[in-house]
């Protein structure tokens, strides 16, 4: 469905000169902060695989924590 609505904006937005400005400035910011993503470090907290621990000795370790109370 979004690819559709994605499809027809830039149908609609292409037929004017403005429209046109809009969509380039678009492209734009979305390859810079795709670019800006992949250099991220893997390590960082939102790359990491699931079922990995935390760095974070004070992280929440859940109900499989035995030294909670």
């Amino acid at each position: 469905m979004k690819r559709i609505l994605q499809l027809v904006v830039t149908r609609w937005l292409a037929r004017t000169p403005i429209g046109m400005v809009l969509l380039g400035l678009g492209w734009l910011f979305t390859r810079k902060r795709r670019a800006r993503k992949q250099q991220q470090p893997a390590n960082s907290p939102a790359l990491r695989r699931p079922g990995r621990r935390s760095g974070n000795p004070y992280a929440s370790r859940g109900p499989a924590a035995g030294d909670r109370r």
